[in-house]
């Protein structure tokens, strides 16, 4: 049960939103146990967002959660492959892009609990 929460300063065309996705999608496996097929992405854009008081560059925070256990080095692999996602799909330079991670036992679906 992954799900990806993008929120990016700049506006995203239905192309990148695509690409962004299929790629989302591609990512995830790098964590173990991880697949597209339980995948869920948000991509919020135009979001009025500053880093170091400023604007005026693309700016990105990113929340990765997943249902299990904290898996540092598949989330330092899935930090740089986010890192080259958006610095290629929106120009998001790396120094300007947050990401979260969280792992959860606590997740519902389809009227229950896992």
């Amino acid at each position: 049960m992954p799900f990806i929460d993008s929120k990016v300063s700049v506006k995203v065309t239905p192309e990148q939103k695509t690409e962004l996705k299929q790629r989302l999608g591609q990512a995830i496996a790098l964590i173990p146990g991880k697949s597209e097929s339980w995948l869920m992405v948000n991509i919020a854009d135009e979001q009025s967002m500053y880093f170091r008081g400023d604007d005026s560059e693309p700016i990105a925070f990113v929340q990765v959660n997943i249902y299990g256990g904290e898996n540092d080095a598949a989330f330092r692999k899935m930090t740089a492959e986010l890192t080259k996602i958006y610095g290629d799909v929106l120009g998001v330079a790396p120094d300007h892009m947050y990401i979260k991670y969280a792992a959860s036992m606590d997740w519902g679906w389809n009227g229950s609990n896992f």
